[in-house]
């Protein structure tokens, strides 16, 4: 079972940032925070598991452009692969993709990127590449198991690219039990707090 959005939902999410970023400039708005507005609102009206009354129940950090950073890339090319736990106790397969080094708030950040072994077989997500993380808000304001990133190999351009924090995004393990949702590794613990994107669901399960 995948865990992450799923292609229709991306799809979607895409399509609209792309339109109403368009139609904001056209009303002479921010494009940025209207952009990621039009996101977030598609992300909960396509969200695959909480549905209907629930939805209020999402909440997201205040929009900050200063989360949107440009990072340099580092490929990394890896054989053997590894093992990642999931929040059912079981493990899946990845291998390591990149290296992310980033600034934010004057501090120097790195995470790696990952490339998981079953989904690069299909035709689907074979240039999909995942940037699970956690930070000084996991536990807190922002979910306990951490959060993810996620973009495709054709995003990484002349060794760079955009990483959106305002679009990190809770597993499914956030909002229901019965689901195996990668962990993030320990190398991808950032120690400054990532106040922006999703933060805790508001509602137990």
């Amino acid at each position: 079972m995948i865990t992450l959005i799923s292609i229709k939902q991306r799809i979607v999410l895409v399509a609209a940032t792309l339109f109403i970023g368009g139609f904001a400039f056209a009303q002479k708005k921010d494009i940025y925070t209207e952009s990621i507005k039009a996101y977030q609102k598609i992300y909960i009206d396509s969200h695959e598991v909480v549905k209907g009354k629930d939805t209020r129940y999402f909440h997201f950090f205040p929009i900050n452009k200063e989360y949107h950073v440009s990072a340099y890339f580092e490929r990394i090319y890896d054989t053997v692969g590894f093992t990642m736990n999931t929040s059912a106790g079981t493990v899946k397969y990845y291998y390591k993709y990149g290296r992310l080094d980033f600034i934010i708030d004057g501090k120097e950040c790195l995470l790696y990127v990952y490339q998981g072994k079953d989904l690069m077989q299909t035709e689907q997500y074979k240039d999909y590449l995942f940037v699970p993380f956690t930070d000084a808000t996991t536990g807190n304001e922002s979910y306990g198991s951490g959060r993810y990133l996620e973009f495709y190999k054709k995003d990484i351009e002349n060794n760079s690219v955009q990483l959106d924090f305002n679009k990190a995004y809770n597993p499914y393990c956030a909002y229901a039990t019965g689901y195996k949702c990668p962990v993030p590794p320990r190398e991808n613990r950032l120690t400054i707090p990532i106040k922006a994107g999703e933060m805790n669901f508001g509602k137990a399960h």
